[in-house]
């Protein structure tokens, strides 16, 4: 929603405070259609040629997720907080062959069914799941710092998996300008072709040109920059439900206390999301 809102503040103010100024509007407007053909075809070409058909869907995706936000809130992070201790008393209480049919068959376990949006997160499934297959299967000979080292891997990959369409929008606002005087320069040899046409017509040709340049500009550094500087914050808050699960797994495999590891847990949250100790030790015990 703030996206939007943004947006909307930015279209007033730039143009909005160019009509206050005394400007026209009419030839600005009048090129815009042909500057946006020029400029938006050539960034539209540009990442064809640069990415892959996956990266471009993940582009597509992350363009919407920055209009939505991101995916988590605090219910989420104390859904996800006791599952992982489910999950770990149940494999430290009963064993692995307690465990293992949440973790073989997560679509219809009770326990991934208590937290049904974080069930639809195919890394977060993926991830508890493996590593608490990995302990199943390694029969108690496993060392916690082993276990730390395969999640700290598999989270830093998906994270690098996720980011890539952030990187490929600020890639695309870096171009932006430099596209913005390829239409520019094409308005000149337009203009350039009618040298001897009236100095008012000319000058409106060169105005023209000049959109050009406005607009490479003003989409890369008021659009699609502020865009992946947005997705890159949503994909970093996303992503600390993984650390959630990484901290409540390598606690429990430490045998630290029940309270250290729902903190170790609540305090790889943000601010903005972080339940109270309260909030998570009644969530862990009513689960």
């Amino acid at each position: 929603m703030m996206a939007i809102v943004g947006m909307v503040v930015l279209l007033v103010m730039v143009f909005g405070g160019f009509a206050l100024s005394g400007g026209s509007l009419g030839p600005v407007l009048a090129a815009l259609p042909f500057e946006l053909m020029i400029i938006g075809g050539a960034a539209a070409g540009a990442m064809i040629t640069g990415n892959s058909i996956g990266l471009l869907k993940q582009v597509g995706a992350g363009v919407a997720q920055i209009l939505k936000g991101p995916r988590f809130g605090k219910a989420d992070y104390l859904a996800a907080i006791a599952l992982c201790v489910k999950l770990m008393r149940l494999l430290k209480s009963e064993g692995g062959v307690a465990v293992e049919p949440h973790i073989e068959n997560p679509e219809s376990s009770a326990i991934f069914g208590e937290a049904p949006k974080l069930k639809r997160d195919p890394f977060f499934v993926h991830l508890v799941c493996d590593t608490l297959r990995l302990l199943v299967v390694s029969t108690g000979t496993v060392s916690s710092v082993a276990i730390e080292d395969v999640l700290d891997t598999a989270i830093e990959t998906h994270h690098h998996h996720a980011s890539r369409p952030a990187e490929a929008l600020q890639t695309l606002a870096d171009a932006l300008p430099a596209l913005g005087i390829v239409a520019a320069v094409l308005g000149v040899i337009k203009t350039m072709g009618s040298i001897d046409q009236p100095p008012a017509v000319l000058g409106a040709m060169i105005g023209s040109a000049l959109v050009g340049t406005f607009l490479g500009v003003f989409l890369a550094y008021g659009l699609v920059g502020p865009m992946s500087n947005r997705l890159r914050q949503i994909i970093e808050s996303d992503a600390q439900i993984y650390q959630v699960v990484r901290r409540v797994i390598l606690a429990s495999l430490r045998n630290q206390p029940q309270p250290i590891v729902l903190e170790q847990a609540r305090t790889a949250i943000a601010p903005d999301n972080q339940p109270s100790f309260t909030e998570v030790f009644e969530g862990a015990r009513a689960r």
